[in-house]
């Protein structure tokens, strides 16, 4: 085993935006103990995973509450005394209403929030690995797909073997692992803020969404459309599930079974004209547990997909 001074320190943060009269403003954050100007991010607590991280960073920095948007890659640095350090970052938009509702007040930790525009923001920031992921994020809002909403394909966590089940398959139940493994998802899956979720009606994808619908206070509604059984007996009408959730523009999580998941990924890709790359099949080929979130674009949603990413449970 790693030792754990050796592992690189994770840590997960996000480009806060709105736009104000027409033009982008992104939010610096000036460090009070570091006298430094950053994005704001903060480190991986044990049993978190990184967007979990990241929202709950954000809102302790910030007093801001926020809905993840598109991943703008991570940066790579050494800290004093040599440790590697790794930060996740995505898009995250802020609207009045949050604004509004912040609790933020100077503190030992965060002196001041600043808005400013991209190039000032470039200008302002302490750190060039810091530019790296606003220039990310800039490329996207020039090219009008700043503004996205996620489909999330999620497979259901590990589940009692058939061999060891005497039932219906749509009735095996989820293993103690799973059951920890669908809890230590549903922060991550919320952090994306949802506005609905689909679900198979075999009681491992119901027993999966289970804690993200509690954490969200979303109805979980059962579609045999992502059944294996209705899958495997050529019933299941993925291609309509998918079409309506892109024509609604808002964000979904569709939990699901390995056999399934890669017509519903090549789905979405037909629909916006998404050449099929390994990415993209890496993002149907989940194990138990895992779910891959597709970003699509609000303003173009005919446009290829946007981002695309896949999480896993966390480990501790």
């Amino acid at each position: 085993m790693t030792p754990v001074a050796t592992l690189p320190v994770l840590a997960a943060g996000a480009v806060c935006w709105r736009v104000v009269d027409g033009k982008a403003r992104v939010l610096l954050v000036h460090r009070t103990a570091h006298k430094d100007i950053s994005l704001p991010k903060g480190k991986l607590d044990p049993g978190e995973t990184l967007p979990q991280t990241a929202v709950r960073e954000i809102r302790e920095e910030t007093g801001l509450a926020v809905a993840l948007g598109a991943p703008l890659g991570q940066s790579d640095y050494s800290l004093p005394g040599g440790r590697d350090k790794t930060v996740f970052y995505w898009a995250a938009e802020v609207d009045d209403a949050a604004i509004d509702a912040s609790t933020f007040v100077p503190n030992d930790e965060i002196q001041s929030l600043e808005w400013l525009s991209i190039a000032r923001a470039r200008k302002q920031v302490s750190y060039d690995h810091d530019r790296v992921i606003l220039d990310e994020f800039s490329a996207r809002f020039d090219a009008g797909t700043a503004r996205t909403f996620p489909i999330i394909v999620l497979r259901h966590a590990k589940t009692v073997p058939g061999e060891a089940w005497d039932g219906p398959d749509s009735s095996r139940p989820l293993l103690q692992r799973g059951v920890a493994q669908a809890a230590s998802i549903a922060a991550g899956l919320a952090a994306y803020r949802p506005a609905k979720i689909f679900s198979s009606t075999a009681v491992r994808c119901l027993a999966t969404v289970a804690p993200v619908a509690a954490a969200t206070g979303l109805r979980v509604r059962q579609t045999e459309d992502l059944s294996q059984d209705a899958h495997d007996a050529g019933e299941a009408d993925v291609a309509a599930v998918v079409a309506k959730r892109l024509r609604k523009l808002r964000g979904v999580i569709l939990c699901s079974h390995g056999p399934v998941l890669p017509d519903i990924v090549a789905e979405v890709a037909r629909l916006t004209n998404t050449p099929i790359s390994s990415q993209l099949r890496a993002a149907a080929m989940l194990s138990p547990g895992d779910y891959s979130v597709l970003h699509l674009s609000v303003d173009n949603p005919d446009s290829a997909i946007v981002a695309i990413e896949t999480q896993h449970p966390s480990a501790g």
